[in-house]
């Protein structure tokens, strides 16, 4: 069905995407080649929400050389008019004779019907070529849109014994520097990184990207069920980016004094077991548009992710050191937890060395 062209092809569509991995939010990464056989004549990816799609830039690129060739497109052009005007429409008028698309589009505003316009328009189209490469790249977008969730990669820490802090709390640094670095790299991917009120009152994080320049910085979100966020913690005080914090107190007086500050915004959740209903939050979150979540955060709500069986990936940094039997764990489960079948079941899918640590990627089996 599809030649060792067209995979060549696609596979550089792909490497296109993956440019806009850090900017892209909320829309999915998407990138673009215009060929004639094994000539690129134009290539682009999309950038930044708002701005031109990925075909766009690749048909400015290839101009008239447009026609005729064939386009591999990550994801299926869109048929609607959004902030942009429709990619098929622009790859009809370009003159192209063959579109293929890694995927379908699960948007409901496209669905098929972007693949359909340019049939419409005698334009051969086929998909599926590269199909689950292209789903690992929009994971996020994907589970938002199919799931009403977003994809949640929990970030953990932990010496060679599973500690993440000494007895007394001490933790930094347990890593080295090269592992610190990655993170920064996971938080720019990320829609939003979220953490709890005991992590903001500990360590008064900023969550945000530090280490490179980047278009756009995380949303930060915290759960705070009882509202105790100071109102001169970083998170409230750093106005470069969005903050939401999740609280199940409906008392909107209370919320005013993070109202006063530009870009907080405070979500009132229904509580259970006395705490956020991560649950909630997280069909709620989709509504907003975020796709991919990162939790750093404590054992205990590390533990909390992982026991709703929300948790589609972890990322764990093992450095070599040793803390010993009373330092604080990774995880804060039930006691009551007697048997190996009970437990989560996660796979590991890379590993790979940072300095003088380890890092080790687990996957849920369930997505994507």
């Amino acid at each position: 069905m599809f030649s060792n062209t067209d995979i060549r092809m696609m596979q550089s569509a792909l490497t296109l995407a993956w440019e806009g991995r850090f900017s892209t939010s909320p829309n999915p990464r998407v990138g673009c080649v215009i060929a004639h056989g094994d000539q690129i004549v134009g290539q682009g990816f999309h950038i930044q929400a708002g701005g031109p799609h990925a075909e766009v830039h690749a048909l400015n690129q290839a101009g008239p050389l447009a026609r005729d060739a064939t386009a591999y497109v990550t994801l299926e052009p869109c048929s609607h008019y959004g902030r942009t005007p429709p990619c098929a429409e622009a790859l009809i008028k370009a003159g192209v004779k063959r579109v293929v698309a890694a995927m379908t589009d699960p948007n409901p505003l496209v669905a098929g019907k972007g693949l359909s316009l340019l049939a419409q328009a005698g334009i051969e189209t086929q998909s599926g070529l590269l199909e689950q490469e292209a789903r690992a790249l929009n994971r996020g977008f994907l589970s938002r849109i199919e799931r009403g969730k977003p994809f949640i990669r929990l970030k953990c820490a932990a010496s060679l014994d599973g500690k993440t802090a000494l007895s007394n709390g001490l933790s930094q640094w347990i890593t080295g520097e090269a592992a610190r670095a990655d993170v920064q790299i996971l938080r720019a991917e990320s829609c939003a990184v979220l953490t709890g009120i005991g992590t903001v009152l500990a360590d008064n994080p900023r969550l945000n990207v530090r280490a490179f320049p980047t278009l756009r910085q995380p949303t930060r979100i915290i759960l705070d069920s009882k509202l105790q966020t100071p109102s001169d913690s970083s998170v409230v005080r750093d106005c470069g980016s969005r903050t939401i914090i999740c609280t199940t107190v409906s008392n909107t007086q209370k919320h005013t004094p993070y109202l006063r500050h530009r870009n907080i915004s405070v979500l009132c959740l229904s509580e259970k077991n006395g705490h956020v209903d991560l649950h909630e939050m997280m069909r709620q979150l989709a509504q907003q548009g975020i796709g991919e979540v990162l939790v750093e955060a404590g054992a205990k709500l590390n533990a909390a992710f992982i026991e709703t069986g929300l948790v589609d990936e972890i990322v764990l940094y093992q450095s070599a050191k040793i803390l010993g039997n009373n330092a604080k764990g990774l995880f804060m489960l039930p006691e009551n937890n007697q048997a190996l079948n009970q437990m989560p079941d996660f796979f590991p899918v890379s590993a790979e060395i940072l300095g003088n640590d380890i890092k080790i990627t687990l996957h849920n089996k369930k997505f994507p």
